[in-house]
Protein backbone atom coordinates (compact mmCIF):
# COMPACT_ATOMS: atom_id res chain seq x y z
CA UNK A 1 0.00 0.00 0.00
CA UNK A 2 1.49 3.66 -0.90
CA UNK A 3 0.32 6.60 0.09
CA UNK A 4 1.60 9.60 0.06
CA UNK A 5 0.71 10.96 3.95
CA UNK A 6 1.95 9.27 6.67
CA UNK A 7 0.14 5.85 7.90
CA UNK A 8 -2.40 5.59 10.40
CA UNK A 9 -3.64 2.98 12.54
CA UNK A 10 -6.40 2.51 10.24
CA UNK A 11 -4.15 2.26 7.32
CA UNK A 12 -2.70 -0.86 9.59
CA UNK A 13 -5.46 -2.64 10.36
CA UNK A 14 -6.79 -3.24 6.61
CA UNK A 15 -3.29 -4.26 5.79
CA UNK A 16 -3.35 -7.02 8.53
CA UNK A 17 -6.69 -7.93 7.84
CA UNK A 18 -7.45 -6.67 11.89
CA UNK A 19 -9.61 -4.70 13.74
CA UNK A 20 -8.15 -1.42 15.03
CA UNK A 21 -8.71 -2.35 18.38
CA UNK A 22 -5.91 -5.58 17.50
CA UNK A 23 -3.71 -3.26 16.11
CA UNK A 24 -3.97 -0.79 19.60
CA UNK A 25 -3.46 -4.30 21.65
CA UNK A 26 -0.55 -4.85 19.83
CA UNK A 27 1.04 -1.12 19.92
CA UNK A 28 0.23 -1.77 24.09
CA UNK A 29 1.81 -4.86 24.24
CA UNK A 30 -1.49 -6.47 25.49
CA UNK A 31 -1.33 -10.30 26.40
CA UNK A 32 -4.36 -11.61 24.62
CA UNK A 33 -3.15 -11.22 20.95
CA UNK A 34 -2.46 -14.37 19.35
CA UNK A 35 1.55 -14.60 18.45
CA UNK A 36 0.84 -14.98 14.86
CA UNK A 37 -1.73 -12.25 14.43
CA UNK A 38 1.20 -9.76 16.20
CA UNK A 39 3.52 -10.94 13.70
CA UNK A 40 1.13 -9.62 11.02
CA UNK A 41 0.61 -6.40 12.39
CA UNK A 42 4.33 -5.89 13.21
CA UNK A 43 4.91 -6.66 9.65
CA UNK A 44 2.41 -4.68 8.33
CA UNK A 45 3.72 -1.72 10.43
CA UNK A 46 7.17 -2.07 9.10
CA UNK A 47 5.60 -2.29 5.17
CA UNK A 48 3.59 0.78 5.60
CA UNK A 49 6.67 2.54 7.60
CA UNK A 50 3.93 3.09 10.25
CA UNK A 51 4.88 5.55 13.32
CA UNK A 52 2.76 5.21 15.97
CA UNK A 53 2.96 8.18 18.55
CA UNK A 54 5.08 7.66 21.86
CA UNK A 55 4.35 10.70 23.13
CA UNK A 56 0.67 9.71 23.26
CA UNK A 57 0.82 6.43 24.23
CA UNK A 58 3.17 7.63 27.06
CA UNK A 59 0.46 9.65 28.39
CA UNK A 60 -2.40 7.19 28.12
CA UNK A 61 0.05 4.74 29.89
CA UNK A 62 1.13 7.45 32.49
CA UNK A 63 4.72 5.84 31.37
CA UNK A 64 8.16 7.27 30.64
CA UNK A 65 8.95 7.75 26.95
CA UNK A 66 11.90 5.97 25.93
CA UNK A 67 15.20 7.12 24.13
CA UNK A 68 17.93 4.67 22.97
CA UNK A 69 21.62 5.28 23.42
CA UNK A 70 23.99 3.31 20.61
CA UNK A 71 27.04 3.44 21.63
CA UNK A 72 30.64 1.28 20.67
CA UNK A 73 32.15 -0.27 23.78
CA UNK A 74 30.83 0.60 26.61
CA UNK A 75 33.11 0.44 29.06
CA UNK A 76 35.73 2.92 27.39
CA UNK A 77 35.83 5.96 29.59
CA UNK A 78 35.07 8.30 26.60
CA UNK A 79 32.33 6.96 26.28
CA UNK A 80 31.25 6.25 29.35
CA UNK A 81 30.91 10.13 30.15
CA UNK A 82 29.06 11.10 26.73
CA UNK A 83 26.54 8.38 28.51
CA UNK A 84 26.94 10.41 31.72
CA UNK A 85 25.65 13.48 30.37
CA UNK A 86 23.45 12.17 27.93
CA UNK A 87 21.64 10.22 30.74
CA UNK A 88 21.35 13.77 32.87
CA UNK A 89 19.29 15.21 30.60
CA UNK A 90 16.80 12.72 29.83
CA UNK A 91 16.23 12.22 32.84
CA UNK A 92 15.65 15.69 33.45
CA UNK A 93 13.19 15.59 30.69
CA UNK A 94 11.42 12.46 31.48
CA UNK A 95 12.97 10.09 28.85
CA UNK A 96 13.90 6.45 30.21
CA UNK A 97 16.84 5.54 28.03
CA UNK A 98 18.10 1.65 26.64
CA UNK A 99 21.71 1.78 25.81
CA UNK A 100 23.19 -0.53 23.20
CA UNK A 101 26.68 -1.41 23.32
CA UNK A 102 28.31 -1.70 19.95
CA UNK A 103 31.43 -3.94 19.84
CA UNK A 104 31.34 -5.31 15.83
CA UNK A 105 29.69 -4.21 12.52
CA UNK A 106 27.08 -7.05 13.06
CA UNK A 107 25.88 -5.83 16.62
CA UNK A 108 25.57 -2.01 15.24
CA UNK A 109 23.65 -3.20 11.93
CA UNK A 110 21.38 -5.68 14.43
CA UNK A 111 20.63 -2.61 16.80
CA UNK A 112 19.76 -0.15 14.62
CA UNK A 113 17.62 -2.59 12.62
CA UNK A 114 15.69 -3.32 15.75
CA UNK A 115 15.22 0.49 16.82
CA UNK A 116 14.12 1.48 12.99
CA UNK A 117 11.99 -1.63 12.57
CA UNK A 118 10.16 -2.13 15.31
CA UNK A 119 9.37 1.70 16.68
CA UNK A 120 10.34 0.94 20.47
CA UNK A 121 11.86 3.95 20.72
CA UNK A 122 10.95 8.03 21.03
CA UNK A 123 14.42 8.77 19.54
CA UNK A 124 17.78 7.66 19.16
CA UNK A 125 21.52 8.92 19.96
CA UNK A 126 23.86 7.43 17.57
CA UNK A 127 27.63 7.88 19.25
CA UNK A 128 31.15 7.69 17.69
CA UNK A 129 29.50 4.83 15.05
CA UNK A 130 29.63 5.02 11.22
CA UNK A 131 26.10 5.16 9.33
CA UNK A 132 25.77 3.55 6.39
CA UNK A 133 23.16 5.07 3.52
CA UNK A 134 20.55 2.60 4.03
CA UNK A 135 20.59 3.28 8.03
CA UNK A 136 20.24 6.17 7.59
CA UNK A 137 17.63 6.07 5.08
CA UNK A 138 15.79 3.50 7.55
CA UNK A 139 15.80 6.41 10.12
CA UNK A 140 13.94 8.70 7.90
CA UNK A 141 11.24 5.94 6.57
CA UNK A 142 10.21 5.25 10.09
CA UNK A 143 10.67 8.33 11.23
CA UNK A 144 12.41 7.91 13.81
CA UNK A 145 14.49 11.28 15.10
CA UNK A 146 17.97 10.78 15.27
CA UNK A 147 21.01 13.33 16.20
CA UNK A 148 24.65 11.84 16.35
CA UNK A 149 28.03 12.54 18.49
CA UNK A 150 31.22 12.07 16.51
CA UNK A 151 29.53 11.21 13.71
CA UNK A 152 28.87 13.13 10.44
CA UNK A 153 25.40 12.61 8.89
CA UNK A 154 24.63 15.17 6.30
CA UNK A 155 21.17 16.85 7.39
CA UNK A 156 21.11 15.19 10.58
CA UNK A 157 21.81 17.15 13.76
CA UNK A 158 25.46 16.34 15.06
CA UNK A 159 27.80 17.17 17.58
CA UNK A 160 31.33 16.99 16.87
CA UNK A 161 34.94 18.85 17.35
CA UNK A 162 37.57 19.09 15.08
CA UNK A 163 39.94 16.19 15.86
CA UNK A 164 42.73 17.42 12.78
CA UNK A 165 42.67 20.63 14.96
CA UNK A 166 42.99 19.17 17.96
CA UNK A 167 46.30 17.35 16.55
CA UNK A 168 47.73 20.29 15.00
CA UNK A 169 46.81 22.02 18.47
CA UNK A 170 48.73 19.27 20.85
CA UNK A 171 51.48 19.14 18.38
CA UNK A 172 51.86 23.22 18.24
CA UNK A 173 51.45 23.09 21.89
CA UNK A 174 54.92 20.97 22.16
CA UNK A 175 56.75 23.16 19.31
CA UNK A 176 56.07 25.63 21.23
CA UNK A 177 57.62 24.54 24.29
CA UNK A 178 60.94 23.78 22.55
CA UNK A 179 60.62 20.14 21.48
CA UNK A 180 61.34 19.01 17.79
CA UNK A 181 61.39 15.43 17.96
CA UNK A 182 57.84 14.46 18.63
CA UNK A 183 56.59 11.24 18.47
CA UNK A 184 53.13 10.17 17.50
CA UNK A 185 51.38 6.78 19.31
CA UNK A 186 47.94 6.40 17.71
CA UNK A 187 45.90 3.19 15.91
CA UNK A 188 46.76 1.28 13.10
CA UNK A 189 45.23 1.62 9.81
CA UNK A 190 45.67 -2.36 9.30
CA UNK A 191 44.54 -6.06 10.46
CA UNK A 192 41.61 -7.53 11.48
CA UNK A 193 40.70 -5.55 14.71
CA UNK A 194 42.07 -1.72 12.46
CA UNK A 195 39.25 -3.03 9.43
CA UNK A 196 36.52 -3.64 12.44
CA UNK A 197 37.47 -0.37 13.74
CA UNK A 198 37.34 1.59 11.11
CA UNK A 199 34.11 0.12 9.69
CA UNK A 200 32.52 1.23 13.27
CA UNK A 201 33.99 4.45 12.14
CA UNK A 202 36.60 5.02 14.72
CA UNK A 203 38.69 7.57 12.21
CA UNK A 204 39.62 10.32 15.17
CA UNK A 205 43.12 8.70 15.51
CA UNK A 206 44.05 9.47 12.16
CA UNK A 207 42.26 12.60 11.79
CA UNK A 208 44.66 13.68 14.68
CA UNK A 209 47.43 12.21 13.06
CA UNK A 210 47.28 14.49 10.21
CA UNK A 211 46.97 17.95 12.44
CA UNK A 212 49.75 16.07 13.84
CA UNK A 213 51.81 16.40 10.62
CA UNK A 214 50.27 19.74 9.61
CA UNK A 215 51.82 21.25 12.43
CA UNK A 216 55.12 19.57 12.35
CA UNK A 217 55.25 21.21 8.31
CA UNK A 218 54.32 24.24 8.73
CA UNK A 219 57.21 24.80 11.33
CA UNK A 220 59.18 23.87 8.26
CA UNK A 221 60.12 20.77 9.97
CA UNK A 222 60.77 17.15 8.59
CA UNK A 223 58.34 14.49 9.07
CA UNK A 224 59.88 11.65 10.53
CA UNK A 225 58.35 8.16 9.87
CA UNK A 226 60.18 6.47 12.60
CA UNK A 227 58.37 8.96 14.76
CA UNK A 228 55.34 7.38 14.61
CA UNK A 229 54.00 4.47 15.92
CA UNK A 230 50.42 3.12 15.20
CA UNK A 231 49.25 -0.78 16.39
CA UNK A 232 46.12 -1.66 17.63
CA UNK A 233 43.98 0.50 20.57
CA UNK A 234 44.95 -0.02 24.13
CA UNK A 235 47.10 0.97 26.93
CA UNK A 236 49.40 -2.21 26.41
CA UNK A 237 50.09 -1.59 22.69
CA UNK A 238 50.78 2.16 23.26
CA UNK A 239 53.14 0.78 26.17
CA UNK A 240 54.95 -1.27 23.55
CA UNK A 241 54.98 1.47 21.17
CA UNK A 242 56.51 3.71 23.13
CA UNK A 243 59.37 1.68 24.28
CA UNK A 244 60.02 1.42 20.87
CA UNK A 245 60.48 4.92 20.60
CA UNK A 246 62.55 5.41 23.35
CA UNK A 247 65.08 2.74 22.11
CA UNK A 248 65.72 4.86 18.93
CA UNK A 249 69.12 6.52 18.70
CA UNK A 250 67.82 9.34 18.40
CA UNK A 251 64.65 9.28 20.76
CA UNK A 252 61.74 11.93 21.15
CA UNK A 253 61.53 14.54 23.96
CA UNK A 254 57.91 14.33 23.56
CA UNK A 255 55.16 12.19 22.81
CA UNK A 256 51.84 13.28 21.51
CA UNK A 257 49.22 10.17 21.95
CA UNK A 258 45.78 10.24 20.21
CA UNK A 259 44.10 9.43 23.27
CA UNK A 260 44.42 9.15 26.95
CA UNK A 261 44.12 5.23 27.46
CA UNK A 262 47.15 5.32 24.81
CA UNK A 263 48.70 8.09 26.52
CA UNK A 264 48.99 6.23 30.15
CA UNK A 265 50.72 3.40 28.31
CA UNK A 266 53.15 5.84 27.72
CA UNK A 267 53.67 6.51 30.88
CA UNK A 268 53.85 2.84 31.91
CA UNK A 269 56.87 2.63 29.12
CA UNK A 270 59.02 5.72 30.01
CA UNK A 271 58.48 4.65 33.67
CA UNK A 272 59.95 1.31 32.98
CA UNK A 273 62.48 2.33 30.89
CA UNK A 274 63.56 4.40 33.65
CA UNK A 275 62.80 7.90 31.53
CA UNK A 276 61.90 10.51 33.79
CA UNK A 277 58.56 12.78 32.95
CA UNK A 278 58.40 15.46 32.02
CA UNK A 279 62.31 15.85 32.34
CA UNK A 280 63.31 13.47 29.18
CA UNK A 281 60.30 12.92 27.88
CA UNK A 282 56.91 14.82 27.96
CA UNK A 283 53.30 13.00 27.18
CA UNK A 284 50.37 14.61 25.81
CA UNK A 285 47.15 13.04 25.38
CA UNK A 286 43.83 13.81 24.53
CA UNK A 287 40.10 13.24 25.45
CA UNK A 288 40.69 14.52 29.38
CA UNK A 289 38.74 11.17 31.12
CA UNK A 290 38.56 11.34 34.59
CA UNK A 291 42.16 9.27 34.98
CA UNK A 292 44.03 12.05 33.50
CA UNK A 293 43.48 14.68 36.02
CA UNK A 294 44.34 11.94 38.88
CA UNK A 295 47.76 10.69 37.03
CA UNK A 296 48.77 14.09 35.89
CA UNK A 297 48.40 13.86 32.72
CA UNK A 298 49.02 16.73 30.30
CA UNK A 299 46.01 16.65 27.47
CA UNK A 300 43.60 17.80 24.88
CA UNK A 301 41.07 18.38 26.15
CA UNK A 302 37.19 17.54 24.59
CA UNK A 303 33.27 18.52 26.27
CA UNK A 304 32.81 14.64 26.90
CA UNK A 305 30.23 15.06 28.98
CA UNK A 306 28.78 17.70 27.45
CA UNK A 307 28.55 16.42 24.13
CA UNK A 308 26.46 14.09 26.14
CA UNK A 309 24.03 16.49 27.04
CA UNK A 310 24.00 18.82 23.94
CA UNK A 311 22.91 15.51 21.58
CA UNK A 312 20.21 14.56 23.94
CA UNK A 313 18.87 18.45 24.37
CA UNK A 314 18.93 18.48 20.78
CA UNK A 315 17.13 15.34 20.67
CA UNK A 316 14.50 16.50 22.93
CA UNK A 317 14.31 19.76 20.77
CA UNK A 318 13.23 17.33 17.54
CA UNK A 319 10.98 15.10 19.56
CA UNK A 320 9.21 19.08 20.88
CA UNK A 321 8.53 18.79 17.27
CA UNK A 322 11.68 22.13 16.67
CA UNK A 323 14.42 22.64 14.64
CA UNK A 324 17.41 21.76 15.65
CA UNK A 325 20.20 24.75 14.72
CA UNK A 326 22.90 24.38 13.63
CA UNK A 327 22.78 21.47 12.05
CA UNK A 328 26.65 20.68 12.68
CA UNK A 329 27.65 21.94 16.16
CA UNK A 330 31.31 21.73 17.03
CA UNK A 331 32.38 22.09 20.23
CA UNK A 332 35.47 23.86 21.89
CA UNK A 333 39.02 21.84 22.46
CA UNK A 334 41.74 23.33 24.70
CA UNK A 335 45.38 22.14 25.72
CA UNK A 336 45.25 21.00 29.96
CA UNK A 337 48.93 21.54 31.09
CA UNK A 338 49.52 19.24 33.90
CA UNK A 339 52.36 17.50 35.45
CA UNK A 340 53.39 15.22 31.97
CA UNK A 341 54.79 18.60 30.21
CA UNK A 342 57.74 20.75 29.99
CA UNK A 343 60.40 22.26 28.19
CA UNK A 344 63.24 19.54 26.95
CA UNK A 345 65.90 19.85 29.15
CA UNK A 346 68.25 21.72 26.39
CA UNK A 347 65.92 23.98 26.16
CA UNK A 348 67.58 26.86 28.44
CA UNK A 349 65.08 29.47 27.83
CA UNK A 350 60.90 30.45 28.12
CA UNK A 351 61.00 31.86 24.78
CA UNK A 352 58.07 30.36 22.20
CA UNK A 353 57.04 28.12 25.60
CA UNK A 354 53.70 27.86 27.33
CA UNK A 355 53.08 31.70 27.54
CA UNK A 356 53.59 32.43 24.26
CA UNK A 357 51.57 29.14 22.70
CA UNK A 358 48.37 30.03 25.73
CA UNK A 359 48.14 33.28 23.12
CA UNK A 360 49.40 33.74 19.67
CA UNK A 361 49.49 30.01 18.82
CA UNK A 362 46.53 29.07 20.21
CA UNK A 363 43.72 28.11 17.47
CA UNK A 364 40.54 29.79 17.51
CA UNK A 365 37.35 26.88 18.05
CA UNK A 366 33.87 27.80 17.78
CA UNK A 367 31.49 28.71 20.21
CA UNK A 368 29.39 25.89 21.32
CA UNK A 369 26.64 28.60 21.72
CA UNK A 370 26.60 29.43 18.26
CA UNK A 371 27.70 25.49 17.48
CA UNK A 372 29.93 26.26 14.38
CA UNK A 373 28.97 25.68 10.76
Amino acid sequence: MTTSRPATIADVAVAAGVGVGTVSRVLNGAPNVREATRERVLAAMERLGYRPSHLAVALSRGTARTVALVVPHLTSPSVVLRVAGSLAVLGEQGYDTVICSVDTPQQRDHHLSALTGRHRVDGAIVVSLRLAAEHVEAFRRSRLPLVTIDVAVAGVPQTLVDDVAGGRMATEYLLAMGHRRIGFVGDTMHGAQAAGRLRLGFESSQRRLAGYRRALASASLDIDPALVRRGPHGPATAEALARDLLALPAPPTAIFAASDTQAIGVLAAADKCGVSVPGELSVLGFDDIESAALLGLSTVRQPLWDSGAEAARRLCALLRGERVVPVVQRLPLSVVTRSTTDRPRSFPTATGGKAAWRGAMAPRMSDPATGGQ
